[in-house]
């Protein structure tokens, strides 16, 4: 099992930024997948970003390119999504994600709200 705990979210005005962090623990051997997924009101969930773990290759969604960046800590379990030039449609519940080829284990999520 996996356990992912995710920090950083709150209310920032646009044009801010702002850092997710998402630590892992439990049998963190078993992951080489990470990401973030986001939820806003009355949307499906979206993935936004991803990195893996054996390469560090990342996949970015179209509405974040350019403007958001996920980076990994091995040492720290740890990954993080730098979001800059926010906008009030990037206000959302932010997930994080974590499996060997899937997305097998969820973070609770962290509030993210841009005011315009």
């Amino acid at each position: 099992q996996v356990q992912l705990v995710e920090s950083g979210g709150g209310l920032v005005q646009a044009g801010g930024s702002l850092r997710l962090s998402c630590v892992a623990s439990g049998s963190t051997s078993s992951i080489n997948l990470m990401g973030w997924f986001r939820q806003a009101p009355g949307k499906e969930r979206e993935a936004e970003a991803s990195i893996r773990w054996s390469d560090g290759s990342t996949y970015y969604g179209d509405s974040v390119k350019g403007r958001f960046t996920i980076s990994r800590d091995n040492a720290k379990n740890t990954v993080y999504l730098q979001m800059n030039s926010l906008k009030s449609e990037d206000t959302a519940v932010y997930y994080c994600a974590a499996g060997k080829s899937q997305y097998d284990y969820w973070g609770q999520g962290t509030q993210v709200t841009v005011s315009s």
